[in-house]
């Protein structure tokens, strides 16, 4: 695991600023909320962009939100579980591949964090999300202390 993170780390991308008058994350406990980001890119899954497209957007989103993590823990080492991923794909009415979207970041979070980073997860297809951007994800992480 720690290779990977090692790999990781040095090539997040920046965090962006936030939409807003939120912050990125808030810790309760042992347990980190993070706030929904995306790719940057605008359009619709299923019209404007493919499945596999999606799924490259879902990617980075993921790693947007492991350098929210990064900035707010210091580490990825710090992130003992992914708990819960909430996935919404901005896709026509008929597209029904939300889950395989998604995939993106799921499939990311194992990479990074092995066992630790499989988790239970929705995905949803939504009729538009912010500035439409294809995919939004918000992840909710067990730390350590």
């Amino acid at each position: 695991m720690s290779d990977k993170i090692t790999e990781i780390e040095a090539i997040l991308p920046p965090v962006p600023a936030p939409a807003g008058t939120y912050v990125h994350a808030v810790r309760t406990g042992n347990l980190l909320y993070l706030a929904g980001k995306g790719a940057d890119a605008a359009g619709k899954v299923g019209a404007d962009y493919t499945l596999e497209e999606g799924y490259r957007f879902a990617r980075e989103t993921g790693m947007i939100l492991l350098a929210v993590l990064k900035q707010e823990l210091g580490t990825l080492r710090r992130v003992k579980r992914i708990v819960k991923v909430l996935g919404m794909v901005n896709a026509t009415p008929d597209f029904a591949e939300h889950p395989s979207v998604i995939n993106g970041c799921s499939d990311l979070f194992v990479e990074v964090f092995g066992e630790a980073g499989r988790h239970a997860r929705s995905a949803v297809g939504m009729g538009s999300l912010p500035h439409h951007i294809p995919v939004e994800i918000e992840v909710i992480v067990e730390i350590t202390d």
